[in-house]
């Protein structure tokens, strides 16, 4: 017979996406691509367990933190970090008395945003080694970081408030991959990748350079000279995610892009991203960004 305690159990496994961000207390900047939290009390993932549909980089302040990541413990300290990649469940929280943290949220389309190979091979070896040792002084650079995305926080009715900010997430992401690299290379400084990892950076790259064409999972196999079902396996062992629900992910950030900051049409964007039918790439829009095309681009783009 079934065990329907197990089942009541998985049942009851809660989720929390990118876009339930914002309702949390304790997050104190979401542009829906990044976020920042410090106050982890009020941080329901911290105290329960959950699955975590997107990116989370906790940097420990001070303190300890015991935690189980995908069935992994771990046991952080200050000036560590810890990666908790996407599609995850967290579980066995245990947090010391003066326990301190920062936490950067990451959506799963902001990793294409900005991407090139340094970025890709940080990831990937991220993956397989998710506790991350930083010094004093990159620990303190961070901080700074912090404490100026802080001040523009408090002031948001700067000039290209919004706009700076988001330039200011983006170099602190790459200020911590640059020191992430330190981590993750051979005597020669090369990036030690395996085979699939090969496979999934080439991916990647392509996914970043690809337009005007088809965009599907065959597709992109058949340029990697590899199967569609070994693509998925890669891109599944990788990151917990399909081939197609990468594509998808990569697709919508980029079509959101195009509509917040380029000059070209609808029509052009439309065509830009492979489209070839207008009616389609407004479908597309308003089921993954909840608006029409001409609608999203009113509603948010800067200066308007």
């Amino acid at each position: 017979m079934p065990n329907n305690d197990n089942n009541s159990k998985a049942a009851q496994l809660k989720e929390i996406n990118f876009n339930d961000v914002p309702s949390i207390d304790g997050v104190s900047y979401y542009d829906g691509e990044l976020a920042f939290a410090d106050d982890v009390v009020s941080l329901p993932m911290l105290v329960k367990a959950y699955k975590v549909n997107f990116n989370m980089l906790v940097f420990c302040i001070a303190g300890e933190l015991d935690i189980s990541v995908g069935g992994t413990r771990y046991h952080v300290t200050p000036n560590e970090a810890l990666l908790v990649n996407s599609h995850n469940v967290i579980s066995d929280i245990s947090i010391g008395e003066d326990f301190q943290c920062k936490i950067l949220g990451i959506s799963n389309e902001v990793e294409y945003t900005f991407i090139h190979r340094s970025i890709i091979d940080t990831f990937l070896n991220m993956c397989e080694n998710p506790l991350l040792r930083f010094t004093p002084d990159e620990m303190l650079m961070f901080s700074k970081y912090y404490e100026l995305a802080n001040y523009k926080m408090t002031h948001p009715n700067l000039s290209y408030g919004r706009e700076t900010m988001q330039c200011l997430l983006r170099a602190y992401v790459l200020d911590i991959i640059d020191s992430v690299n330190r981590h993750f290379t051979d005597d020669s400084g090369t990036h030690i990748l395996r085979q699939g990892d090969k496979i999934f950076r080439r991916f990647l790259l392509l996914l970043s350079n690809v337009h005007n064409q088809e965009r599907t999972v065959k597709s992109f196999a058949a340029a990697l000279c590899v199967t569609p079902k070994y693509l998925t396996s890669v891109c599944r062992n990788l990151t917990g995610r399909t081939a197609s629900e990468i594509i998808t992910s990569n697709t919508v950030s980029r079509v959101r892009q195009q509509l917040l900051y380029s000059d070209r049409t609808i029509k052009e964007i439309a065509a830009y991203m492979g489209f070839d039918n207008l009616s389609f790439f407004g479908k597309f829009v308003k089921k993954h960004l909840g608006a029409s095309p001409n609608n999203y681009r009113r509603d948010n783009r800067y200066g308007e």
